[in-house]
């Protein structure tokens, strides 16, 4: 599974996002400081915004090529995206929230299956409940089964650990740990913690104002001096 940006400028303000890389690890970090354009990032692959120039690829398909006015809708491209905001609906359960993305989109390849997702994100106790009586890490370990549910070809997640105390950061990071365990997925994770980078990446490239200033194995190009680097620990 590979994920291409060719010659990809997306403008933001102040500056254009600007890549030309090609990624293929079974988890890539997509790290940084605040505002340096890794967000939009998931945002283009997702198919929520397109670029002015250039062409985004996942494995051979085209999902955007400005030049030829290809823009493949959202729903189309077999991505699962989880957002910092979960973006669970309030009037289903848990069971509902999961199954709202089991056959939507574009299935490419065999479902991963829900009692497996169940299993390995630890919700068998949660699928009668409201999303309004989760706690922050089931509502992402939930948003997370969704994704899984939709039987995507990668999987984007937007810091997925913001926003939890300490003891709930450890243990969504456990399930992350798990689901790239349990499938052949590739993830494109977001996030500004080196702590997150070193314990789950396979790869990390560093955006920083939009441009890609870093990119190896995680120990390597922390040890470096990434920007952004925080050296706060989830553990200890």
């Amino acid at each position: 599974m590979t994920l291409s940006l060719e010659g990809f400028r997306l403008p933001l303000t102040p500056f254009a996002l600007e890549l030309d890389v090609t990624l293929s690890a079974h988890v890539t970090a997509v790290f940084g400081p605040s505002g340096a354009g890794k967000t939009s990032l998931l945002e283009a692959v997702a198919g929520l915004r397109h670029p002015q120039r250039g062409r985004i690829v996942l494995s051979g398909r085209v999902l955007d090529d400005a030049a030829a006015g290809v823009r493949v809708p959202p729903r189309q491209r077999a991505v699962g995206y989880v957002t910092q905001d979960d973006s669970l609906f309030p009037h289903l359960s848990v069971a509902g929230n999961l199954r709202y993305g089991a056959g939507r989109g574009v299935a490419r390849k065999a479902p991963l299956g829900e009692d497996r997702i169940v299993d390995t994100l630890g919700l068998a106790s949660l699928l009668d409940r409201s999303p309004a009586t989760l706690s922050g890490g089931e509502r992402r370990r939930v948003a997370l089964g969704r994704a899984l549910l939709s039987t995507p070809e990668i999987l984007l997640l937007d810091e997925p650990l913001s926003g939890l105390d300490r003891p709930l950061k450890v243990r969504v990071l456990e399930h992350l740990l798990k689901i790239k365990a349990a499938f052949p997925l590739p993830i494109l994770y977001v996030t500004h913690e080196a702590a997150e980078v070193e314990a789950l990446a396979d790869e990390v490239v560093v955006l920083d104002a939009g441009h890609l200033v870093a990119r190896g194995a995680p120990a390597d190009v922390l040890r470096d001096g990434a920007p952004g680097r925080s050296d706060r620990h989830l553990a200890g």
